[in-house]
């Protein structure tokens, strides 16, 4: 299959997407052939340094010897590695700002954050410079930076592709996503990644606009989604059902991201001191204002109440399954707000950075693929409309986004 190849909008010293520049041809020829990607700074390529946005990391580690097994499954499909991403340091934020190599750009809003941590991934991929990237999403860093952005972004199940080679971060979160700026490209290396799961025809059982996902967004994210809800709508009338988390869940605590929120904040920081603290404790590492702020609170931690958490997570995860049939989708903003300003001081402690953290929480709780679909903008910054899907229905999930996106001609940010 033929794909026009990306097209730079800028250059590559302009985008600061790249950490490092390299050229690994494809090992066979495949569905990518033709097709250049590149890899966010926690994943592994054989020969080269995984900084993981810290130099005291990139310091204390040696190259790789191997490349992650998502990476050999890109190239064996026949797409070229163009490079490593920038990263935020230790994949610790939402926001895209790294302390010590930068900014990467936003094309899409430039005055923007790009949104982290995937966020050299996804400037290189809006900015033209690669067809499709790799970054990781633990707790929303493929989501949020491709809403911000205006590209395509998919968090898969949790445990279907392959994270060995991967820094281990929050691991009952931790996923390898995709970004693209076409629909067809990311179905296209999904489906490798997925191992050549096949895309289905069939449509929709229901779809559950989730009430408390929207009130929890700005009024002018309402607004400007409303069009594509609309779109959705006409596309399957009948199907498409304003609903609370209360009723999907059959849970009355469910309606409340609160729970959600500190549910996924306190195993998140629980499993980041099991992953990291021991080489923190023996390197000493430096790291940046915001960084610092979010390893205070995991440090804060009582992991007395892990076991706690873990029993909230599994009853609101069985709750949410439940409640979602194979062929059935939640439908939610997949952030509050547009991008936040560069350089405008966000951390762990915002109410932007809250209400994101709610939103993603969604999926990372109930181990569930969500795609973000670029649809819209709020005041001249994109915003996505985010589907979730049933768990292991990735490739349902995929075709039915696309289908809309086709409706709704928001099928690349060119479009």
């Amino acid at each position: 299959m033929q794909t026009t190849a990306a097209r730079p909008l800028v250059s590559v010293e302009e985008s600061g997407a790249f950490i490092e520049r390299f050229s690994l041809p494809p090992t066979r020829e495949g569905a990518l052939s033709g097709l250049r990607f590149a890899v966010k700074d926690i994943i592994d390529v054989a020969g080269y340094a995984t900084g993981c946005g810290n130099p005291t990391w990139l310091a204390t580690h040696p190259k790789a010897t191997v490349s992650a097994v998502c990476v050999e499954q890109l190239r064996a499909a026949g797409a070229a590695c163009d490079g490593k991403t920038v990263t935020d340091e230790v994949a610790f934020s939402l926001i895209g700002e790294n302390y010590f190599y930068g900014t990467p750009l936003n094309p899409a809003a430039p005055d923007r954050a790009p949104g982290g941590s995937s966020s050299g991934s996804a400037s290189a991929v809006a900015c033209g410079l690669v067809d499709f990237a790799l970054g990781s999403d633990t707790g929303g860093s493929v989501r949020v930076p491709a809403s911000n952005c205006g590209i395509w972004g998919l968090r898969p199940t949790h445990g279907v592709i392959s994270v060995a080679g991967v820094l281990p971060f929050a691991p009952t979160f931790d996923t390898i996503g995709l970004f693209s700026r076409e629909a067809d490209v990311l179905v296209r290396a999904a489906q490798v990644l997925l191992g050549g799961e096949p895309v289905p025809r069939a449509a929709p059982a229901s779809i559950h606009l989730v009430s408390e996902a929207f009130e929890l967004a700005d009024e002018s994210v309402r607004a400007a989604l409303a069009p594509a809800v609309q779109g959705l709508r006409a596309q399957y009338p009948g199907r498409v059902h304003s609903s609370s988390l209360a009723d999907i869940c059959g849970d009355s605590k469910a309606a409340d991201f609160g729970v959600w929120f500190r549910t996924y904040c306190s195993l998140q920081w629980g499993e980041i001191a099991s992953s990291l603290g021991a080489w923190i404790a023996a390197a000493q590492p430096e790291f940046g204002p915001a960084t610092k702020i979010s390893f205070e609170m995991v440090n804060g931690f009582d992991r007395s109440r892990l076991a706690e958490m873990i029993a909230e997570r599994e009853r609101l995860a069985r709750g949410l399954a439940r409640g979602l049939a194979a062929n059935d989708l939640l439908c939610l903003p997949t952030t509050p707000a547009g991008a936040p300003l560069r350089n405008s001081g966000q951390d762990r402690r915002s109410d932007y950075y809250r209400r994101a953290l709610s939103l993603t929480s969604l999926a990372g709780i109930g181990r569930l693929p969500q795609v973000s679909i670029p649809v819209a903008t709020v005041a001249n910054a994109p915003i996505g409309l985010s589907l979730v899907g049933a768990r292991g229905c990735d490739m349902h999930l995929l075709a039915v986004a696309r289908t809309l996106a086709a409706h709704l001609g928001a099928a690349s940010p060119d479009a």
